[in-house]
């Protein structure tokens, strides 16, 4: 059995650890280059909008959860759960399957 913490103001618990990969990422992802990626996986989210999630304003459904993971090279379990350090970074695929 586990327990989440999660704080009542925040709408995502994923919004700390996308600033957070994107931040530790060689190079650094910018979040307009992070909205880029998205746009490549199908997922609209404006400069607001990733600003919104980051701050935990805007919630996060399941889809945005996995394309977010894949932009930013991490595992969708990483974003979510954060127990694991910082995963090998995959490279970011343009090309969808």
């Amino acid at each position: 059995m586990f327990t989440i913490i999660c704080n009542v103001e925040s709408r995502n618990i994923v919004g700390s650890r996308v600033r957070q990969a994107r931040r530790v990422a060689k190079p650094w992802i910018t979040q307009e280059d992070l909205v880029a990626r998205l746009q490549v996986l199908g997922i609209m989210i404006d400069q607001s909008g990733l600003s919104k999630i980051e701050s935990g304003q805007r919630p996060v459904s399941d889809i945005e959860v996995v394309a977010l993971a894949k932009a930013l090279r991490v595992t969708p379990a990483w974003l979510l759960e954060g127990q694991e350090r910082r995963p090998v970074p995959e490279p970011f695929e343009t090309n969808r399957t």
